[in-house]
């Protein structure tokens, strides 16, 4: 009868707490993705547990983190992919199942499962920033790559009698799709819309947060002001961001020798060495240079 009872209790507390589960994220409203990007695989997986946390805890997240996480979010493209919410969200949820799956997996094979829980946290914790900060500079890189192109499409329009708009206009028509051709659609859909010029490109400076892109937009509203000519203006953007380029490859080309000393002291050397000794030392031996009564000695050395 005992058994029966602590049986009934154990099942009526295993099912309270599947209704638990179960309420937490049924009560998670559907979220409305219409104008939305599909986000990465990593967010997909465990998109549940982001969707409950935002809903249970999002409103407790102060004001500067979600417009810093805006800030980045804008600046890598994805504002539209996840939002700040979300983003903090799924640090948090990839910090606890990091620990929790690394303790689940060691805690049968080692005693030290709780100390690689915690470092697993750790990581967990900064993986959505990795994330972020490569698809942030992914996306500057190819900006800064394209511009040039852009620029020189431009020229030729404002050189042909069109304004700045227009020359915008034709180089998003005559290019394929990239970061900077979605960002200078945005730009054209922002005047169309009543935004000053100026300001549309002062935004598009913000959602970049790039060097080069901030210099032209300033180099072409200090023009604007003074009524100068766009077309030698931006014909010498255009050439000084390649020259700047060719610098930069010029610098990474230096730097590639020194990056390469640290693999090359640390693994293949040692190797080599090895590899080089072990032959001398054999063929002394062979030839009768070197006895082994020093190497067995050395074997048989007290407590060695």
């Amino acid at each position: 009868m005992i058994s029966l009872l602590i049986s009934l209790a154990f099942g009526a507390f295993v099912a309270l707490m599947v209704w638990q589960v179960w309420r937490v994220f049924h009560v998670v409203p559907v979220e409305n993705r219409q104008f939305m990007d599909r986000p990465p695989v990593g967010f997909r997986i465990v998109w549940p547990l982001i969707q409950a946390f935002v809903y249970h805890f999002g409103q407790h997240v102060s004001e500067t983190k979600l417009s810093a996480a805006h800030l980045r979010l804008k600046r890598s493209g994805v504002e539209f992919v996840v939002s700040p919410q979300q983003f903090i969200a799924a640090k948090y949820v990839s910090t606890i199942l990091f620990g929790v799956v690394v303790a689940f997996v060691l805690s049968r094979v080692s005693s030290s499962a709780a100390v690689f829980a915690l470092v697993a946290s750790v990581g967990g914790w900064f993986y959505p920033e990795l994330w972020l900060r490569e698809v942030g500079v992914r996306r500057q890189n190819a900006i800064v790559k394209q511009l040039p192109f852009y620029l020189d499409i431009i020229t030729l329009s404002v050189e042909a009698g069109s304004n700045l708009t227009g020359g915008i206009t034709q180089a998003v028509q005559k290019s394929s799709d990239s970061p900077l051709r979605s960002e200078l659609s945005r730009v054209l859909r922002d005047i169309r819309a009543g935004k000053p010029r100026a300001t549309a490109l002062r935004d598009l400076v913000e959602r970049t947060g790039s060097q080069a892109v901030q210099n032209l937009v300033s180099a072409l509203i200090q023009a604007e002001k003074t009524g100068s000519s766009l077309g030698p203006l931006l014909r010498a953007q255009s050439e000084q961001l390649r020259l700047e380029r060719f610098q930069r490859a010029e610098k990474l080309a230096m730097e590639a020798p020194v990056k390469m000393l640290g693999p090359l002291v640390m693994f293949i050397f040692p190797c080599t060495f090895i590899v080089l000794g072990f032959l001398i030392t054999s063929k002394a031996i062979r030839e009768g240079l070197v006895s082994w009564a020093p190497l067995l000695w050395a074997y048989n050395w007290p407590g060695g």
